[in-house]
């Protein structure tokens, strides 16, 4: 057994709660009920659904992937239901839906690290591997991917081993090496950042669990670029003002007062302006008619007419209405209200015709 399983045991025979799972979740849960519930503890309650990413992570420890019975696992424990899960798991590429290998080797092939050599990097990797972006060699040692960013511009191409940086500037040549030693058993020391370990470790470290080998985060060291800006500021002489290398570092943000958002603050504002208007057109309606009335009708109609008398008809209008009235009906197929044609002295008359 791995110190992988025996940690994950653990904290499942510590559990206190348990939940009934189905069928399709229960051997999971069997394995990994207290790490998620350890997991579940770090959100208010109400909002356990947060911890939804950190649980996909934790499911990946065991399969290498997000399989059928770690969705339902997830979806019942945050009291889900799997299509929710699943909408998560297939949106985030670090969420493997079928099975992974041991080493997961992602090679930059986005602007800067293609320029510099990252599409010679991958496709040298694909013909040595014998295997394509996300497929797995035949003795599932390691999977092969081509990333679009990994974010490490300053040292392109880079190479990635389980999401820790191993190779930069990388070349055809050392990228061959890299994976060969992981074929073997080998595990070589990065360029930077930690020691590598296996993908299912690196998923127990991203569900929130600290690395629990001793100076596992101590073997790399940063590169020349990364340090560029301090030797800059030890050359000219600049330094942070009260800056003490041994002041400790607070663990716990201070506590502040909410402040409302962008939407809200003007939300509000709409209201308390729309409550302005409403409550003087009230007022306007209450002077004209002796009281104020609550009914916004009667409060509009109060505004149109305030002496609520009888509004005189326009003289146009009742012009119309006159001429309207007056007219003939058609009988010749005319609209109504159409005067005789006026002869033209011309033409002559239709008895001439």
């Amino acid at each position: 057994m791995t110190e992988l399983a025996r940690r994950l045991r653990r904290n499942t025979e510590e559990a206190e709660e348990q939940v009934d799972f189905t069928p399709a979740a229960a051997p999971l849960a069997e394995k990994l009920l207290g790490a998620a519930q350890e997991i579940l503890a770090r959100y208010p309650a109400g909002r356990e659904r947060s911890a939804l990413l950190p649980l996909l992570h934790l499911v990946q420890t065991e399969e290498g992937y997000v399989s059928p019975a770690g969705v339902a696992f997830c979806a019942e424990i945050l009291g889900i239901n799997k299509a929710q899960v699943g909408a998560v798991a297939t949106f985030y590429t670090m969420y493997k839906r079928r099975p992974t290998g041991e080493y997961l080797v992602s090679v930059c092939t986005n602007t800067l690290c293609n320029v510099l050599g990252g599409q010679e990097v991958y496709d040298t990797l694909t013909e040595h591997l014998g295997v394509g972006h996300d497929e797995t060699t035949a003795d599932g040692r390691i999977t092969l991917e081509h990333a679009e960013c990994l974010a490490a511009c300053d040292y392109a191409p880079v190479v990635t081993v389980n999401y820790d940086f191993t190779v930069d500037q990388a070349t055809p040549e050392s990228a061959v090496a890299l994976v060969d030693s992981l074929t073997n058993g080998e595990r070589p020391t990065p360029a930077r950042g930690a020691r590598i370990c296996s993908l299912k470790e690196m998923q127990y470290q991203l569900a929130g669990f600290a690395d629990p080998r001793e100076g596992a985060v101590g073997d790399g060291v940063a590169g020349a670029p990364t340090l560029r800006g301090v030797r800059l500021a030890e050359q000219h002489g600049i330094a942070v003002a009260g800056f003490n290398l041994d002041t400790p570092i607070t663990k716990t943000k201070p506590a502040r007062e909410e402040q409302p958002g962008k939407v809200a603050t003007a939300v509000q504002a709409v209201k308390s302006a729309a409550g302005a208007v409403v409550e003087k057109a009230g007022s306007v309606a209450g002077k004209a008619r002796g009281s104020k009335t609550e009914d916004p009708q009667v409060r509009t109609a109060a505004l149109r007419n305030p002496t609520a008398s009888e509004p005189a008809k326009p003289e146009a209008q009742a012009g119309a209405t006159t001429a309207v009235a007056g007219n003939a009906p058609a009988g010749d197929g005319k609209p109504a209200g159409d005067s005789p044609r006026t002869p033209d002295p011309t033409r002559g008359s239709e008895e001439e015709k």
